[in-house]
């Protein structure tokens, strides 16, 4: 890999996000990390604020195998959300701990270009290119890029609510990093026996996937774990970000490999 590209790609949970205090110990974590040498781009959900800001302006929604069916809306909402309230508060954590972070949205340079996923999820895009220069500008620079996971059309005209893990999966392979790590609520993927899985390839995920074993949002992260590997990614992790200093001990949790 180009030493001009990063190393890992952390993806933050929106339940993980949900405790303050999670954000704090993450970002100090970080800072750790980063005096190692190790400077990654971040990119996060929002699922719950989101729950709470829909549910404050009385709009309903439901979820097709853990992606929200987005309306139009919704989308204006979704974008506040993500782009003001939940991404400002993670760049404002990571600046306290002394970490030079900058917001970013999918949308921005047309970062995400998408097309629908599918009719029934509605505003929902489905990543088709990624350029990476705003990302590889940042992080160049000597700042930490936090990406809030928005896309729009080709021309930049139409806005889509893009799943998260699939952000940061696509935008990992487009910068063909060496490790790709989900923070989650969960410790990793369960098998089915409901203990944690401590390392399974394409196929095991695959065999999860098909007889349901994993579902809801799992069921989307499984899915860009099964993507990942044979995408350009060196190594994917799944663990929950509520360890105590989880960022410097990811050799746990789930590890997939190609």
């Amino acid at each position: 890999m180009s030493a001009k590209k990063p190393a890992l790609l952390i993806k933050l949970g929106g339940a993980a996000l949900q405790n303050p205090a999670l954000i704090t110990s993450l970002s100090r974590d970080l800072s750790a990390l980063v005096g190692n040498g190790i400077r990654p781009v971040i990119v996060h959900g929002g699922g719950p604020s989101i729950n709470e800001e829909l549910t404050a302006r009385g709009i309903s929604w439901e979820f097709i195998d853990g992606q929200r069916v987005t309306t139009p809306a919704m989308i204006d909402v979704i974008e506040m959300v993500l782009c003001g309230k939940v991404n400002r508060r993670i760049v404002r954590e990571l600046n306290i701990a002394g970490l030079p972070a900058v917001g970013l949205s999918g949308t921005d340079v047309r970062m995400l270009q998408c097309r629908k996923a599918s009719e029934k999820l509605g505003q929902v895009g489905s990543v088709e290119y990624v350029d990476t220069r705003a990302i590889l500008a940042v992080w160049e620079a000597g700042l930490i890029p936090v990406i809030a996971p928005l896309g729009c059309d080709a021309i930049g005209s139409q806005a889509f609510n893009v799943n998260a893990d699939w952000a940061a999966c696509r935008i990992a392979e487009a910068l063909s990093v060496e490790r790709l790590l989900f923070f989650t609520d969960q410790d990793g993927i369960l098998g089915r026996d409901g203990k944690l899985i401590p390392q399974i390839d394409r196929s095991g995920l695959e065999s999860l996937i098909s007889e349901q074993v994993v579902r809801g949002g799992m069921l989307a992260k499984t899915q860009t774990v099964v993507h990942a590997p044979n995408h350009g990614i060196g190594k994917v992790s799944i663990m929950s970000a509520s360890a105590p200093h989880a960022l410097l001990k990811y050799e746990t949790g789930t590890h997939c490999y190609a």
